[in-house]
């Protein structure tokens, strides 16, 4: 099965925060970009992994919508 999710990264002030909505808890945290992408990338296969082991439900990507909007 494949999983899709919306991952949030953010610039933080020394280095790169990331968060998948789709799965509370499931956080990352690094110096680089890239960095943050592999572990969040981990993270997520971890968290799903758990989830399966636990019987819980896998939960899709459909409550969230992403904007973006420009302002002067």
């Amino acid at each position: 099965m494949m999983y899709r999710y919306i991952v949030i990264i953010e610039k933080t002030g020394d280095g790169y925060s990331a968060s998948v909505p789709a799965l509370p808890g499931c956080v990352a945290m690094a110096d680089t970009r890239n960095e943050t992408e592999e572990l969040i990338y981990q993270a997520i296969l971890f968290h799903i992994e758990g989830m399966k082991e636990a019987g819980l439900e896998i939960p899709t990507e459909t409550n969230v919508e992403v904007e973006t909007m420009v302002f002067a």
